[in-house]
């Protein structure tokens, strides 16, 4: 089974990226999902600040391996 989630990336002043955060997907109506809507997760976590100019995300795939341990 795979899950959908977002990697958020902060790129510093010199071009450095920087993980923030990931967020999976939950929501079921794919209409809901757009990509300002992933970017307001962020600005509620970080504020809306200057520095959310400088994040971007990524689209990830996430395979989850029942059974299976690490």
């Amino acid at each position: 089974m795979n899950m959908v989630a977002y990697e958020f990336y902060w790129r510093n002043e010199i071009g450095e990226a920087h993980l923030v955060g990931i967020l999976p997907e939950r929501r079921r109506d794919p209409n809901r999902i757009t990509d300002e809507s992933v970017i307001n997760w962020v600005k509620k976590v970080i504020g809306d600040s200057s520095v959310v100019n400088d994040i971007y995300f990524l689209k990830v795939n996430v395979e989850e391996d029942i059974g299976s341990s690490f």
